[in-house]
């Protein structure tokens, strides 16, 4: 049987000796995050029984990255990406080793868990800003689609892998192994990042003094404002980032507490969502460029609405399992043509800078949203809060809609090489 050219994208690809090791390595270290971050929201839930420590943490996890990408940013533009992104994962894995320890040895509170995913999300902002910018490097700007949605597809094979696998060892054995398994998980990625080369140009504020990286995170900040692509495209990833994405943060609440099935209910939920992430994944992976992808970025944003507003709409578990999936879909959809329009247009000499930009909103919008929703939901309970966000996803939506053509126009365009 002939291939479908989708399949022979996403294969070839795939093929790129560089572009396999990476993503290999950076599967296995996906399904140690995950693991950690289930293991982590269900011991937040055993020590306090409380949705605001949940948006506590959660906000611990990613609010650094608002404060640290855009500097790592600037500072991926500067550094090699191999050798920085090893450096950051060690660090990473040293966290993740301290959590494990003072939790098997019972040393554990909720304050020293906050304290430490603070200082793990100061590492992230480092951390992902290469990982978003280095793909390019690894295959081109013909393959970029394909290579961030095979990327994904493993982040999302590792949501499904991850929780149940975290289900299974906090089960049997407890949090702290759970978050041993992340350890080993990032010195896979490390000894895999040493069978990477990188193609293209080389860094490119390299020689520039230390003194003007103030003025070069603002360059970034800059450009994004001042492109009138990127600009709307921000308003749509904030506001999905504050008032869609958050509920995931909360599932620990949702499984104890109004679908009464404890941890494995939590595993379920979030495997649930990345089942329907590794098929959209899988959907974008076959895609070569990026003309069409605004319109397919909008419509999604819909989806994404009602699937949120599905999930608090019944008690009945298969159904909330249903549209978890959706909005796991949902959520890939969106944040993978995200990720592909910010750096389709961008000049080699912004990418670093233009992809903090988006790791600090991406990742910091939702920490901000999960403060605000677990907060809210200690006052009027789970359903309440996520059934406003989805409301207003639904007005994104219809704003979106209306400038469709001319963010296509913009962020479909070639790259500003100058």
């Amino acid at each position: 049987m002939a291939e479908t050219p989708g399949f022979q994208t996403a294969w070839r690809t795939f093929s790129e000796p560089n572009f396999r090791n990476y993503i290999t390595g950076n599967f296995v270290s996906q399904v140690g995050l995950w693991t950690q971050r289930i293991g982590v929201q269900w011991l937040t839930w055993e020590l306090t029984k409380d949705p605001f420590w949940l948006g506590m943490i959660a906000f611990a996890e990613f609010f650094p990255i608002v404060v640290m990408s855009p500097l790592g940013g600037a500072m991926a533009d500067r550094l090699h990406p191999l050798t920085a992104l090893k450096s950051y994962i060690a660090v990473a894995a040293c966290i993740s080793a301290t959590i494990a320890y003072l939790t098997i040895t019972g040393q554990i509170t909720v304050e020293l868990l906050f304290v430490l995913a603070l200082a793990n999300g100061a590492v992230m902002g480092f951390n992902y800003p290469l990982r978003v910018s280095i793909v390019h490097r690894l295959v081109g700007r013909e393959a970029l689609t394909s290579a961030i949605s095979l990327n994904s597809v493993g982040f999302s094979i590792s949501r499904i892998g991850g929780p149940a696998l975290a289900g299974i060892i906090i089960a049997k054995w407890g949090v702290g192994p759970a978050v041993s398994f992340t350890v080993f998980a990032d010195i896979i990625f490390i000894i895999a990042l040493f069978f990477v080369t990188l193609i293209g140009k080389g860094r490119a504020s390299a020689q520039s003094p230390l003194n003007q990286i103030p003025g070069e995170i603002m360059d970034g900040f800059r450009y994004v404002l001042n492109h009138p692509g990127i600009s709307r495209l921000m308003i749509i990833l904030v506001l999905t980032s504050v008032f869609a994405r958050p509920f995931t943060d909360l599932f620990a609440g949702f499984a104890d507490q109004v679908f009464g099935r404890g941890a494995d209910g939590l595993a379920w939920l979030t495997s649930a969502q990345g089942a329907g992430a590794a098929v959209s994944s899988v959907v974008l992976a076959g895609y070569a460029g990026v003309a069409g992808l605004t319109r397919k970025m909008v419509f999604y944003v819909l989806i994404l609405a009602l699937g949120v507003a599905g999930f608090i709409a019944s008690d009945i578990f298969w159904v909330a399992l249903l549209a978890t999936a959706l909005t796991g879909y949902a959520l890939v959809m969106v944040g993978v043509i995200e990720q592909s329009l910010m750096q389709a247009p961008v000049a080699i000499a912004m990418r670093g800078r233009v992809a903090s930009v988006y790791i600090a909103f991406s990742r910091g919008c939702p920490a901000f949203g999960a403060l605000l929703m677990g907060w809210l939901a200690s006052f009027y309970g789970m359903r309440a809060p996520i059934a406003a966000g989805a409301v207003i996803c639904i007005v994104l939506w219809i704003w979106a809609k209306r400038h469709e053509s001319s963010m296509a126009e913009t962020l479909e365009a070639e790259p500003e090489e100058s």
